[in-house]
């Protein structure tokens, strides 16, 4: 820690809750609760009450007839006891403080409580007609300006940073006017907020006043140095009163403006002499802030409500969108913006396993996905919102005009899916009460600032602030989506079922109706043999159409067959083992050398990676494809058929290449079709089951299927099947 920041952390902890010293414009003195017994008095306490009040005894005089009551008052649960000094024209005002009584004493105010209320109601009519916030403020400026005399009134609010800024004031033109400059936080350090917060009232008649001390200083029960945190009459920071002195004040009041229990701000008051306002008229402005408070809570809160009921009507057309449309991501992020309105946002992009979808004025991709790394790192779950991006994650700053500030919902807990909002750089010039970076440092220690002038900084990479209602909206929408997501896959999975219950029953009747024909086929070929041998003399007519009707039911006993072997496979169970591809490749190619002795072919068969699969399965494969290659280069005189493989990261890839007759490739959807042909099936024989048996084994691997082909200049067929590893990391 360098010595500055040494010099900072000291004002910041100054005890100023204990200073040991009162303010001369009243006295105070400490009761004993047991026996009420004075144990502790401010020196200046015979100048006020004369011998009424005396260390080591008890109050005499007018105090003691008040004694009673101060016991009463002290079992309740009342935080302050007050009440008249007739004879002395004095205020006496009673709190608690650890274990004891601490009783102020001031000056009562001369004029009449009734001419106060009057006022105060007249106040309370005009605050309750003002339409918005900022009207509130300037009226209740005006009125602490005329109720308390005071040179300057200003209304002081905190910011998120806790820096401040004067959003109204009042004057008579003795004080310069501080309207809408800002203050840094540095200027009330975090101890004097809190304090803000707890004792709504200080009052600094003379920023030149002498302290009274307290004696003795500490509790002589305890030792414990007297904690004047709710006293009003507490001696201030030497800081401070330097601070006023630096401003032109000789006085000052200041009362908190609590809203919804947060210090929102300050009604704070200034005259150029010293100034003293009665504790009644001080009870008064208390009354006041808090009305106002009140207010701003009211105004905020129908603001808020107001932006809630219009966020939520996009939310619920949103919602009406992803539920109508097949895919809710088109539903989402339709060709309008209504998903910009959501949360007022410039821009914004949805991205899932399968999407990258944007919308308005957003960072390119690599920036989105940049941000979408950062955020999964980050612990804030499934959401993050702010406007000054730059300042979290360093790479926004080269893209701040289109991404100053975001909102994004994590829409998935298994996948990195996101959707983020965007809003732009607002470049601002912020007026600030003197120069907010600039320490004085003299003699070792931190002063307050000297100059107030205007000081204007050009604030960049900072975007609008998000507000409360655009942030619920946005988790409103998270809730929205995830609902219709779990829909969408619920009806999935019930049309999936369906689609399974289907499956099976349609593979059960085809492989019933399939095993049912394959006799009768058997007889038709049979007895036509039989009848051919029978009858000698049949003619040559007769011996065609015999010889048609055996080749026909030759034809269609075939095609049972593949029926038959195509049902069975999708209930067939997959082993799944190391399986040597050149070997079954061999083996097939073998085969079909032995059964087209007569054909001129020339083979070309490289070396192949294992595959991971069902051994039985995947010859059928390779016998089919290759079976495919040798019919449709029937009418080549020499015919090329070459076969290959290779691995491609984690994924097989093997090829079936000949030089036949090819197809259109317009189409090859209808490929991998059951019964589906391009070629004539008087030119070609074949059942047109071949390729789409080929294409289900395939799936039950996992695996994928294309082809590619050229007419009169052959096809490619080329299938890939998952490694091992692959297939172990899609289990996990």
């Amino acid at each position: 820690m360098n010595p500055t920041d040494q010099d900072l952390e000291a004002c910041a902890s100054e005890p100023i809750r204990i200073p040991a010293a009162i303010q001369p414009h009243g006295a105070l003195f400490v009761l004993r609760p047991e026996d009420w017994v004075v144990v502790q008095a401010s020196a200046n306490l015979r100048c006020h009450l004369g011998e009424m009040v005396r260390l080591s005894a008890r109050p005499e005089g007018e105090i003691a007839n008040h004694l009673e009551a101060i016991s009463n008052w002290y079992r309740s649960d009342e935080a302050f006891f007050q009440t008249s000094l007739t004879g002395v024209q004095m205020t006496m005002i009673a709190h608690r403080s650890g274990g004891s009584v601490v009783v102020e004493v001031e000056p009562a105010d001369p004029r009449p409580l009734d001419q106060v209320f009057a006022s105060m109601r007249s106040f309370a009519q005009r605050l309750a007609s003002q339409p918005d916030i900022p009207s509130s403020l300037d009226t209740s400026a005006q009125f602490v300006q005329r109720l308390t005399g005071f040179d300057r009134v200003l209304v002081y609010r905190f910011d998120t940073s806790w820096n401040g800024q004067v959003v109204a004031e009042a004057g008579n033109g003795n004080l310069p006017s501080y309207l809408d400059l800002r203050f840094p936080s540095g200027d009330i350090p975090a101890q004097a907020r809190a304090l803000y917060a707890t004792n709504r009232l200080r009052i600094i008649p003379d920023a030149d006043y002498m302290p009274v001390p307290i004696e003795p200083s500490d509790d002589p029960a305890t030792g414990a140095p007297l904690d004047l945190g709710f006293a009003q009459l507490r001696s201030v920071s030497p800081v401070h009163l330097e601070y006023m002195r630096n401003m032109g004040t000789g006085s000052s009041m200041s009362v908190s403006i609590m809203v919804d229990g947060k210090l929102w701000g300050l009604i704070s008051c200034h005259s150029v002499m010293a100034h003293l306002v009665p504790h009644s008229i001080r009870e008064s402005c208390d009354f006041l802030a808090q009305s106002l408070a009140m207010r701003i809570s009211a105004q905020e809160r129908t603001e808020d409500a107001a932006s809630r009921v219009e966020l939520a009507q996009v939310t619920s057309r949103l919602l009406a969108r992803m539920s109508s449309a097949d895919d809710w991501v088109d539903g989402l992020a339709g060709e309008d913006e209504l998903l910009l309105s959501q949360v007022n946002a410039a821009g914004a992009v949805l991205v899932t396993d399968s999407a990258y979808r944007p919308v308005g004025n957003v960072p390119d991709e690599a920036s989105v996905r940049g941000i979408i790394a950062w955020l999964s790192e980050r612990q804030d779950g499934d959401f993050h919102a702010t406007d000054a991006l730059a300042l979290e994650y360093a790479p926004a700053a080269s893209f701040s005009h289109l991404a100053s500030g975001i909102i994004a919902i994590r829409i998935s807990e298994l996948y990195p899916n996101w959707l983020i909002w965007f809003r732009p750089e607002v470049v601002r010039t912020v007026k600030w009460g003197g120069d907010p970076h600039k320490l004085v440092k003299e003699s070792g220690r931190i002063h307050p600032r000297v100059s107030f002038d205007a000081w204007r900084e050009l604030v960049r990479m900072q975007a609008s602030p998000w507000q409360e209602a655009e942030r619920a909206a946005a988790r409103e929408l998270r809730s929205t989506i995830v609902g219709v997501v779990l829909r969408k896959a619920e009806e999935l999975a019930e049309i999936s079922n369906e689609l399974q219950r289907s499956n099976q029953e349609l593979e059960a009747f085809s492989y019933s109706v399939s095993h049912d024909l394959r006799a009768p086929f058997r007889h038709i070929v049979g007895f036509a043999q039989l009848l051919r041998e029978r009858e000698t003399l049949l003619d040559e007519k007769s011996q065609h159409y015999l010889q048609t009707i055996s080749d026909a039911a030759v034809s269609a006993g075939r095609l049972v067959d593949d029926l038959l072997h195509f049902s069975q496979l999708g209930r067939a169970s997959i082993t799944n083992r190391p399986v040597d591809m050149d070997k079954l490749a061999a083996e097939v190619v073998r085969t079909m050398k032995l059964s087209h002795m007569e054909r001129s072919i020339n083979w070309s068969v490289g070396k192949l990676p294992v595959a991971n699969g069902d051994a039985t399965l995947l010859r059928q494969v390779w016998f089919n494809l290759v079976d495919n290659a040798v019919k449709y280069t029937s009418t080549r005189e020499q015919a090329e058929i070459s076969i290959g493989g290779e691995q491609v990261g984690d994924m097989m890839l093997y090829w079936v290449r000949d030089n036949g007759v090819g197809f259109d490739m317009t189409y090859v959807g209808k490929l991998f079709g059951v019964f589906q042909r391009l070629q004539r099936a008087e030119d070609f024989e074949g059942t047109g089951i071949g390729l789409a048996l080929v294409r289900r084994i395939v799936d039950r691997h996992n695996g994928s299927i294309k082809a590619e082909g050229e007419i009169d200049r052959g096809a490619c067929f080329t299938f890939a099947l998952p490694s091992a590893e692959r297939k172990g990391r899609a289990i996990a």
